[in-house]
């Protein structure tokens, strides 16, 4: 396979992941993916903002959440975002620093 074709296989997998998490399954919870997978959407927003940065683009956390997410962050916490019991908080923090804290 050449590497023209690998990078549309790939981008068209990405593209494929996110309409799963924003369509398909916007029931699942960010702090669920974290804590079962270390990562979230909110991950895969931040690797699409590095990705824009590393290609000269310039390019912040929010502008990439708006991106990913289709429409401000605050926006999609209100309409798909449930409240969080503390057992899954705690659990958020451990993947959290497990899989994202020393990476940015």
């Amino acid at each position: 396979m050449d590497d023209q074709t690998r990078i549309e296989i790939e981008a068209a997998a990405f593209r494929r992941l996110r309409k799963h998490l924003m369509e398909d399954r916007a029931d699942v919870q960010n702090i669920d993916l974290m804590n079962l997978g270390g990562f979230c959407r909110n991950c895969l927003s931040r690797w699409y903002m590095e990705a824009a940065n590393e290609k000269g683009i310039e390019m912040g956390k929010e502008e990439a959440r708006e991106i990913y997410y289709g429409m401000p962050y605050s926006e999609w916490r209100s309409q798909f975002q449930t409240e969080a019991g503390a057992d899954k908080q705690a659990d958020f923090a451990k993947a959290f620093k497990e899989n994202v804290t020393d990476k940015e």
